[in-house]
Parts: C-alpha cells; structure tokens; sequence
C-alpha cells in the first residue's frame, strides 16, 4: 500500500513497482484515515508511508498500529530519520527517490520476511546483482566494487570516495551518492560521512574508527547508527 497526499509521489512508486511481479499494490490513499479503512478490508504486508500529511502524520499513525506490517517511510524531511527507526521501520526513503535506493529498500523489506535458512528473494532487476558502480573522477569512469569502498565524505558538491588502494573525487552530493549504494552495505553516520558497515574497525564514543581514521557521528546519527551497529 502507497500512503502519501502527493499523487506525484505516489505515481513514481507505483511506476517503480509496475515491473516487480513479487508485489501486488492492494491500495493507494492520500491520508491515513483512507490507510486504515482499506488496511480493515485488504491483508496488507508493506506501507509505503509519507510523514507530512493533513489529519495525521506518518509516524503518529505508525504509532496507532497494533499488529503493523512493515513500513518503510518515504518522506522529503531528513530530522524525523531517528524517531522513525526508533519506531522500528523497515527503512527510510528521502524524496526525491531514485530507482537504486527504492529497490535498496525492498531487499531490507525481503531480507526481513525470509524465512530461516532461506535466502531472500533474488531482485528481478538485473542492476542490482552487480557488486560495483562506475565513478566518473579525472575524466575517467572508474569501475569501483563496493567491499573495496571504506567511506565517502561530502565535500559540498562533491564527495571524497575512499577506498582500500585510491581516492576519487566525484561531482555529486553526499545524500545521492549515498542512494547508489546498497543500504545493507552501507551507512549515513553524519551530514558528511557515510561508511562500509563491513569496515568498522571499532566504535569509540561518538566516533568510527574506519580505515585508520576516525569519522564522527552526528548528533541527529548517534542513536540510529549504535544501534544498527550494537544492536
């Protein structure tokens, strides 16, 4: 189901979902009042979820489910990030949403609901089987595998891609870099840093030790990221 008061941002959803035959959308609505009349007449496993709409918001709703199905919220506002993973979503969508973080979030969305010792449903969209993006730095479209990433540092409008042997400079911010990476691999721990999970060496108070450098984490981060990292 599609919970947002925008028809645009609900057309892009359902345009990202039209060719994924795993998912079936039971229902759209623009408030939430809709949401729960039709969540009272069709069995729904997935919310996408906006915050800021008429009536009630997203995350006060979410609040008011007894027996909730996954949610991942799709929102313009980065502030309500923490309170949204505290309220335990499958995941958090900036708008605008592009193809690879959506279907980033459907794998955090298949990974939850495989059973024990299954594996999660392979995705039907064949980009998302390849280990690597190409980064376009000097002139040059450099292949780039994501284990050999450690970090990627925002430099206004650009970012710093550190991995194990070099670093690229790439025209990009930070919050759409961030989107082309796999959300299992990879993590926003601070306006200007986001890291490889696999590469932490160590977690001192509100600092990650990572490639023999140690990365703050933003106050807006602190609880989100130790628990995703300390469970």
């Amino acid at each position: 189901m599609i919970v947002d008061d925008e028809p645009l941002a609900r057309n892009v959803l359902k345009k990202y979902l039209t060719n994924l035959d795993a998912f079936e959308l039971v229902g759209e609505a623009s408030n939430v009042i809709e949401a729960f009349s039709m969540m009272e007449q069709v069995k729904v496993d997935l919310i996408f979820l906006d915050i800021n709409m008429p009536q009630l918001s997203g995350l006060d709703f979410i609040k008011t489910l007894e027996n909730k199905p996954a949610i991942i919220i799709t929102t313009a506002y980065r502030e309500y990030a923490v309170e949204g993973f505290e309220l335990d979503v499958t995941d958090y969508l900036v708008k605008p949403i592009t193809l690879p973080r959506f279907m980033n979030a459907l794998n955090k969305f298949r990974r939850a609901i495989a059973a024990p010792g299954q594996e999660a449903i392979t995705p039907s969209t064949p980009a998302l089987e390849e280990n690597f993006l190409f980064i376009k730095a000097d002139k040059r479209m450099v292949k780039t595998y994501f284990d050999e990433i450690l970090y990627v540092e925002s430099l206004k409008d650009y970012v710093r891609v550190v991995t194990e042997t070099e670093q690229l400079i790439t025209h990009s911010n930070l919050s759409n870099f961030t989107d082309l990476l796999p959300g299992h691999l990879f993590m926003r721990i601070h306006k200007s840093y986001t890291i490889s999970r696999a590469k932490i060496k160590a977690l001192e108070g509100n600092s990650i030790e990572i490639g023999g450098r140690k990365l703050p984490i933003g106050r807006n981060f602190q609880q989100s990221v130790k628990k995703e990292i300390l469970g």
